[in-house]
C-alpha cells in the first residue's frame, strides 16, 4: 500500500501552481511524495511532464549513493525516497572532500546519460548528516548519449555550477585549472543568459512568485 493511502504522518514541504510536496512518515521510513493532480488546471500538462522528467532521471541514477530511488509513478504522484540532509546555504560545506565527493557524483550522474541542468540552487545540493553530497530535484533534467557534444556540454555546466559553490564555502581550495574553467564561457550560456533567462525570469519571478535560489524541489 502506498504511504498516501496509510495513516502515516504526513507534512507537506511545499504547495506551488506545478502541485504539492509531502513528506510522509512510516514504519518503513520517510518518503516524498509529488502530487501533479492539485497542480492548476492550466499548469498540470507541464506539472506531469516535469515530474515524469524527475522519475526518469531517478530511475537511471538508480541505485548510486547521493540520489533518490523512485518508488512509484503513476502519472499523478512520485513517490520516492528520502534523503535526509540539509541544503546547501544552511550546511555551507566547506571541507575539501565534499566537493570531491560531488565531483564523483556529478561524473556518474553524466556517465548515465543524465544532466540536472539546474545546480546553480544550492538547495539542489543537499549535504547529509555524514556530509557527503546529494542531489534533488531533477524536473529539469536532460537526457542523451554521454559522448555526444550536446551532454558534453550541459555536463560542463552542471560542473561549473559546482564549482561557483565551491568558490563560495571553499575558495582556496580552488586549482589553477577549475578557476580557469570558472573564467571560461560557453557558447551555450551565453544564449541561454541572452534568450531564455528573461523569459524564465519573468515566469518564475512574476507568474509563480519564486525567487533566485529558492528551492523547488522536495
Amino acid at each position: 500500500m502506498r504511504n498516501s493511502e496509510s495513516n502515516a504522518p504526513r507534512r507537506q514541504l511545499k504547495a506551488d501552481a506545478f502541485g504539492s510536496v509531502t513528506l510522509v512518515g512510516g514504519a518503513g521510513g520517510h518518503t516524498i511524495e509529488r502530487d501533479v493532480a492539485c497542480a492548476r488546471w492550466w499548469l498540470r500538462p507541464i506539472s506531469r511532464w516535469v515530474a515524469s522528467r524527475e522519475a526518469r532521471a531517478l530511475q537511471r541514477l538508480s541505485p548510486l549513493e547521493g540520489f533518490a530511488r523512485v518508488l512509484s509513478w503513476d502519472g499523478r504522484v512520485l513517490v520516492r525516497s528520502y534523503i535526509e540532509g540539509a541544503p546547501m546555504q544552511e550546511a555551507q560545506p566547506r571541507n575539501i572532500a565534499f566537493y570531491r565527493h560531488a565531483w564523483r557524483l556529478l561524473r556518474d550522474m553524466h556517465r548515465r546519460g543524465v544532466s540536472h541542468n539546474d545546480l546553480a540552487k544550492e538547495p539542489n545540493w543537499l549535504v547529509t548528516p555524514a556530509g557527503a553530497p546529494a542531489l534533488t530535484d531533477f524536473q529539469m533534467a536532460i537526457f542523451g548519449p554521454p559522448r555526444s557534444r550536446r551532454m558534453r556540454l550541459l555536463a560542463r555546466e552542471d560542473l561549473r555550477h559546482l564549482l561557483k559553490h565551491k568558490r563560495t564555502y571553499c575558495p582556496e581550495r580552488l586549482t589553477s585549472i577549475e578557476r580557469r574553467l570558472l573564467a571560461r564561457r560557453s557558447w551555450f550560456r551565453a544564449v541561454w543568459f541572452a534568450s531564455a533567462k528573461p523569459v524564465y525570469r519573468f515566469v518564475t519571478r512574476r507568474v509563480f512568485r519564486w525567487q533566485d535560489n529558492e528551492g523547488r524541489g522536495g
